[in-house]
């Protein structure tokens, strides 16, 4: 891998590892359309997606020492049980429970039966209609918007009590303050699906928030803070797995120049692409998303 390779890869995660578009898809698809060995480049995937949760710490600071202060004053016996810090330190970790458990038992047979240019597509152009499902129940069920169709209207209703099913209180607007129990597990199992490359893991747990009656830019918040002991997890797992190899830059299939240089591009593009998610689901949808996922993913399968 050279410098310029590093670069584009390096920036491809940043850009898509927030944006709901599956960062480990398209790097698995970046480093075959620029002719690298996939296989011996995980260890430059574990060092661009740390820059990224070093981001995640960068742009979070402030939420980061609410929950640091909640998370000691617990040990000081000083627990407050209105203090939302705290109450979010319980729904990651619960939210974090299925994928680590996933991962730990099927991650290398996941990776192994997905990670294939073909494998990636298929699950881009899932993805792509479950964003448009999830963007129907938030506009129709949610805000219940009126449908002119028969059929329209007979499907939002189906929609309606899945919702109530999954959220027996109905559906109601929630801040970051208001996500609960439930919707924790809920944007915790979808998490988990995004072990499959070509799922994206903030898409995942955005559509979930959704499905759950949360609001975009609060379920992006969410899920971004969730992606912090994901992140974190994995590469740790990695980095016990595979220490040797990425002390070895030879053997990692890159130098360490290009290592830093990916690491690099990807904290800034990371941290850009938080703040415009953020800003971009105040205004808009899910939908330009899942037509990007669904029209690279028939490309690529088709191609």
């Amino acid at each position: 891998m050279n410098l310029i390779e590093a670069l584009i890869l390096g920036v491809l995660q940043g850009i898509t590892e927030f944006l709901p578009i599956s960062s480990s898809g398209h790097l698995v698809l970046g480093q075959e359309i620029l002719g690298l060995e996939v296989e011996l480049l995980k260890n430059f995937d574990v060092v661009v997606h740390i820059a990224s949760l070093f981001a995640i710490f960068a742009y979070f600071r402030r939420d980061l020492i609410g929950m640091l202060k909640a998370f000691f004053n617990l040990f000081r016996g000083k627990v407050d049980k209105e203090d939302p810090y705290g109450k979010l330190i319980v729904y990651i970790v619960i939210a974090t429970i299925p994928v680590a458990l996933v991962g730990a038992l099927y991650e290398d047979r996941i990776d192994a039966m997905f990670r294939g240019a073909n494998g990636v597509a298929v699950a881009m152009i899932l993805t792509g209609f479950i964003f448009i499902i999830g963007e129907f129940v938030y506009k129709h069920v949610h805000n219940s918007m009126p449908l002119k169709s028969k059929f329209l209207r007979s499907l939002s209703v189906c929609f309606e009590k899945t919702a109530d099913w999954f959220k027996p209180g109905g559906y109601q607007r929630k801040g970051l303050r208001d996500v609960n129990l439930s919707t924790a597990i809920v944007i915790g199992l979808a998490q988990a699906a995004a072990l499959i490359p070509g799922v994206s893991r903030s898409g995942a747990t955005i559509v979930a928030g959704i499905f759950q009656g949360v609001e975009r830019s609060t379920a992006a918040r969410f899920s971004f803070l969730l992606a912090m002991p994901a992140i974190a997890g994995a590469g740790f797992l990695t980095v016990v797995k595979n220490g040797n190899e990425i002390l070895n830059s030879s053997s990692a299939g890159a130098s360490l120049s290009a290592l830093s240089l990916g690491f690099v591009a990807s904290f800034v593009f990371s941290f850009f692409s938080i703040w415009f998610l953020i800003q971009f689901f105040k205004r808009f949808s899910l939908n330009i998303f899942a037509v990007y996922l669904i029209v690279l993913g028939a490309w690529t399968f088709f191609s």
